[in-house]
């Protein structure tokens, strides 16, 4: 699934895939997506390009190379997919314009700025022209609302008061954040959650460097702070490092918001880069918060099944006990044939299985059916329902896994709030077709990139296993290794043994 985008960016995708296609090549390009982006000179692309120095005459000889006025363009064209270069693209302009602007809504501009991150050549070809790409970016970041009159505080005393509120709930929010961060990289050992808590830190000091530390550091008064010897009980209890976590969480929020709203007093531009930071916060605390609860509901799980009726030599029925009886701790229930009465039956009955088994039950793709058969969660690819939407069906208490193919698809799944992600495809499957294959060198990453409850997939069998676990992950996702082998429990044992 696309994340959201604007009808402009909507429709340059589409008319990338469409002169993809009119040139018969099987996938679209990045050159593809820029030609469909400046072909209205009237565009904000096309603008930002013109401004760089990009001449009109080279942006229009890139057009007709494109085929643009051999033929007239459908005005219906078919809607972009997730699929490739496409969905590569779309997800790289949604980071770019939460970076930027602390959008979510993926506009022209940031579609732009990720195909010229993405294609070197296309870059150096456009460098060549005039194209400077960190202006590009800058001119990316919105403008501060111009005023009539300078905003300033009337009062010396006043100017005072401001800095020091500034001055405290800096100290404050700092302080949150490396409280967060050391919970991520000491508690938690995850990679990708401290390396974002470093990197909002040091964005706060950039934010705020407008305002100066000298004036900060000239408003500050200790010894007279009338708050230092206020407190209440329960700050003084903290009764894990989970809770310490959670506790700095919302003081780093507090702060920024109180930040946010004093900044105005100063410059709009400084309170509007506050109040993208808020939000980047209220997203960690959530892929924190949450991934801690599904760290320990996981922790013991290492061996996960896929089972189809299609997939299984015996019924689904012994075949998951058996596996069960043998060590499996998941059951996924993967189905793509049968038609949703079919599927529901199919799926209450495997959820009385796996609760009589004692296994967590896992339903693919359908988080509606997931709430209907009473499953423990739902497990979505990039191109199913986001987080998001699945657990507004499903509530706070299901678990979530996404399936990841690489090192921006598994950063988005912590930051969206996903419970556990699928890592892979490793090895060639008979049972699903990819175009590609992450390999190896994906679950080396994963392993080192975050300590969330991560699943090596794709053609894992007893005789390659070891590679998976020596690349540093010790859990795994199997389907046809299990579900069509003559002693199921026995092959699920063998998996547990060396899976520790």
């Amino acid at each position: 699934m696309l994340p959201e985008m604007t009808l402009a960016v909507a429709r340059a995708l589409a008319l990338a895939q469409h002169l993809a296609s009119q040139r018969g090549a099987p996938e679209l390009s990045a050159v593809d997506v820029f030609q469909a982006l400046v072909m209205d000179e009237d565009g904000r692309p096309a603008g930002l390009l013109r401004e760089q120095g990009v001449g009109r005459e080279f942006l229009g000889q890139l057009v007709t190379e494109a085929g643009a006025g051999k033929r007239p363009l459908p005005q219906d064209l078919p809607p972009p997919t997730a699929q490739g270069l496409a969905g590569t693209l779309a997800f790289a302009a949604r980071r770019i314009a939460y970076e930027h602007c602390g959008e979510s809504i993926v506009a022209s501009e940031h579609l732009l700025l990720a195909v010229l991150q993405h294609d070197e050549s296309l870059r150096e070809l456009l460098t060549r022209e005039g194209l400077r790409l960190e202006q590009l970016e800058a001119g990316l970041r919105p403008e501060p609302i111009a005023l009539d009159e300078p905003l300033t505080l009337l009062e010396s005393s006043e100017q005072i008061d401001a800095a020091r509120i500034l001055d405290a709930n800096a100290n404050r929010a700092r302080e949150a954040l490396r409280t967060l961060e050391d919970y991520c990289r000491f508690v938690l050992d995850d990679a990708t959650l401290s390396a974002e808590l470093k990197r909002l830190r040091h964005d706060l000091a950039q934010v705020l460097s407008p305002v100066g530390l000298d004036v900060l550091l000239q408003a500050r008064e200790t010894q007279h702070d009338v708050g230092v010897s206020l407190t209440t009980p329960s700050e003084g209890q903290r009764g894990s490092p989970r809770a310490v976590a959670q506790a700095a969480a919302k003081r780093l929020q507090e702060a920024l918001r109180v930040l946010e709203e004093y900044g105005k007093l100063y410059n709009l531009d400084v309170s509007r880069g506050l109040e993208a930071l808020r939000y980047r916060a209220y997203t960690l605390e959530r892929s924190l918060l949450l991934g801690a609860a599904a760290r320990q509901r996981l922790a013991d799980a290492r061996l996960y099944l896929l089972v189809s009726g299609r997939g299984c030599s015996a019924s689904v029925e012994w075949t998951i006990k058996e596996a069960v009886a043998g060590g499996v701790q998941v059951i996924q229930l993967r189905e793509k044939q049968l038609g949703d009465r079919e599927l529901l039956a199919r799926a209450r009955n495997v959820r009385r299985w796996t609760r009589e088994a004692g296994a967590l039950f896992i339903m693919n793709d359908r988080p509606d059916l997931a709430r209907l058969s009473e499953a423990d969660g739902v497990h979505v690819g990039q191109e199913e329902l986001s987080v998001k939407d699945a657990r507004r069906i499903l509530g706070p208490d299901a678990l979530i896994g996404v399936s990841t193919h690489d090192a921006e698809q598994l950063r988005q799944a912590i930051l969206d709030g996903a419970d556990y992600v699928g890592v892979g495809p490793i090895f060639p499957s008979t049972t699903k077709n990819f175009p590609a294959f992450a390999g190896l060198e994906f679950v080396r990453h994963a392993a080192q990139a975050t300590s969330l409850p991560a699943f090596a997939i794709g053609g894992i069998t007893l005789g390659n296993v070891d590679r998976v676990l020596a690349a540093g992950l010790r859990r795994i996702a199997v389907g046809q290794a299990i579900c069509q082998a003559e002693d199921p429990r026995g092959t699920a044992a063998a998996f547990r043994r060396l899976l520790g």
